[in-house]
């Protein structure tokens, strides 16, 4: 069965991979013949997040890279969707739907369905995220020293 698009692109920071990235990329593969997986740097998750990442970007690619789904890995250091389809020119971009209706998403969408370019909501994986893994090594650690 022929899929919809041709090139889709998701992005993300992908730090201590979970079930929820993924789900993220498994299923956007399923819309795309060729996906491209923008992978934000060290320095970009520092400068927008306000912390360190606690995998590097070498490994963090290493691993997005070594997933079936994914057929490229690339480098983000940008926050804008226009820039990376000005240099990768896919027809689908890919993100969470827990994005979807949000100002700047929807911002987003029409600024790529000018250049006819489509935006898939991926449903989101309930009960995981990176933020939820660091609370609960937090208050493992935390635990860990109180029992002591």
């Amino acid at each position: 069965m022929a899929k919809k698009y041709k090139r889709g692109f998701t992005v993300g920071t992908f730090d201590m991979f979970h079930i929820g990235h993924l789900n993220l990329v498994k299923q956007a593969k399923e819309y795309c013949d060729y996906l491209i997986v923008g992978i934000h740097s060290d320095e970009w998750v520092m400068h927008c997040k306000n912390r360190p990442t606690v995998i590097n970007y070498e490994d963090r690619a290493a691993i997005v890279a070594a997933i079936r789904y994914v057929d490229e890995v690339v480098k983000n250091e940008t926050r804008s969707k226009m820039e990376a389809w000005e240099k990768y020119h896919f027809d689908v971009a890919f993100i969470g739907d827990d994005w979807k209706g949000t100002e700047v998403w929807n911002k987003i969408e029409a600024e790529l369905k000018s250049v006819g370019c489509d935006v898939v909501y991926i449903p989101y994986t309930k009960g995981i995220s990176t933020t939820q893994i660091r609370e609960k090594l937090k208050d493992a650690s935390t635990t860990k020293i109180e029992n002591k």
